[in-house]
C-alpha cells in the first residue's frame, strides 16, 4: 500500500485544501492522458485548463504544464472544482469556541467537508473562511441531508484525543427524528442489527449475523400520523438512524433513500429536508476533564402532510 505525503506542498485556499492522488506504474504519454483517462466523467477541458494555469503540482510545489511527461509512482496535488455549484441557502451558527474546539449548529442540505459535487458549499470549507482557521478538521461527520450539532478540531494537535473519544464511544448523542405514526409499535425500544453496504450501491441494509448497531427509539409526541422520536444511537454506523427508522416502520420524513430509493432531486430544490436532527452531544473533556454539552437550537417542522 502507497502512503501518502504527510504535508502538502501547497496550502488551503479559499478555505480549500488540495487534493493528492499517488501516480500509479505504467506508461502514458503525458500526465494529461494519464488524467483524462482516471477521471473520464470530468470534462477533458477541465484538465487542460488546470495545467494552463499551472494548478496541478508536484511534490516541491511546481506547477505542471500541459506538456508534461507523465511522473509514475510520484504524487500530485490540485484543486478540486465543480462547475456551478449551487449556493446552500442555510447558515451554520457557531455554538462555542476556544483554542482547541469549534461546535457548529449545522443547517440541513449542508455537506460536511468537500465530496462529490460539493466544495466550497460545505460546512469545513465555510468556517475556514468565515473563521479564518484554515487547518480546522471535523472530528466527526454528519450526513448532508442532516442537522444539528457537530464538532471541529481547530489545533491539529488535539484533533486525535477528541476522536478517540468517538471510536472508544465515550460520546452521549441525542437525534430527534419526525416519521410515521405507529400505534402498534411497542416504545421505547432497542433497534438491533447487523448492518453492512450494499454491493451494488452506497445504501445500507440489514443482514444476518451477530448485530453490530443498536438505536434506542422513544416517542417524544404525536400528531395524527406523524410522532417526534428522540433517537440515541448506542454505535456509529453509517446511516444507521435511518435504516432503523425504516425497517421499524417509521421511517424519516423525507428521506429519499430509505425505505426506497427515490428518484434525484434537483440540486437546487430544499424545498424537504430529511427531518432528521443531532439535537444534542456530551462528553466529558479527554484534555482537561470538563463535562461538556452542546445543544442545537434549530426545529423540525411539522410537515402539512
Amino acid at each position: 500500500m502507497t502512503m501518502k505525503p504527510l504535508n502538502a506542498p501547497v496550502p488551503i485556499q479559499n478555505g480549500l485544501a488540495p487534493s493528492v492522488l499517488h501516480l500509479p506504474a505504467g506508461q502514458w504519454p503525458s500526465l494529461l492522458a494519464f488524467l483524462l483517462q482516471h477521471f473520464p466523467h470530468v470534462g477533458d477541458s477541465v484538465w487542460e485548463q488546470r495545467l494552463i494555469d499551472g494548478r496541478v503540482f508536484d511534490q516541491q510545489g511546481q506547477p505542471y504544464r500541459l506538456d508534461s511527461a507523465y511522473p509514475a509512482h510520484g504524487f500530485i496535488w490540485y484543486y478540486r472544482e465543480v462547475p456551478d455549484e449551487i449556493p446552500v441557502p442555510f447558515e451554520e451558527q457557531v455554538l462555542y469556541q476556544d483554542e482547541r474546539l469549534l461546535v457548529v449548529d449545522k443547517p440541513h442540505f449542508l455537506a460536511c467537508a468537500p465530496a462529490g459535487r460539493h466544495v466550497y458549499q460545505t460546512l469545513l470549507t465555510r468556517l475556514r473562511q468565515s473563521l479564518a482557521l484554515p487547518q480546522l478538521s471535523p472530528i466527526h461527520r454528519l450526513d448532508r441531508e442532516t442537522a444539528g450539532v457537530m464538532m471541529f478540531c481547530a489545533d491539529i494537535r488535539y484533533r486525535g484525543a477528541y476522536q478517540t473519544m468517538f471510536q472508544q464511544r465515550l460520546v452521549h448523542k441525542e437525534y430527534e427524528a419526525i416519521g410515521r405514526f405507529r400505534p402498534d409499535l411497542e416504545l421505547p425500544t432497542i433497534r438491533h442489527s447487523r448492518l453492512q453496504e450494499r454491493g451494488d450501491h452506497f445504501l445500507m441494509i440489514e443482514v444476518d449475523g451477530a448485530p453490530n448497531s443498536q438505536t434506542r427509539i422513544e416517542l417524544m409526541e404525536q400528531r395524527g400520523r406523524l410522532a417526534r422520536y428522540r433517537l440515541t444511537p448506542l454505535s456509529g454506523k453509517k446511516h444507521q438512524l435511518r435504516v432503523h427508522l425504516a425497517a421499524c416502520g417509521i421511517g424519516i420524513h423525507g428521506d429519499p433513500w430509505y425505505p426506497d430509493l427515490l428518484p434525484e432531486k434537483p440540486a437546487d430544490d430544499f424545498s424537504s429536508p430529511l427531518l432528521l436532527l443531532a439535537r444534542a452531544i456530551e462528553f466529558t473533556d479527554p484534555l482537561d476533564g470538563s463535562p461538556r454539552r452542546y445543544q442545537s437550537a434549530r426545529t423540525l417542522h411539522w410537515p402539512s402532510t
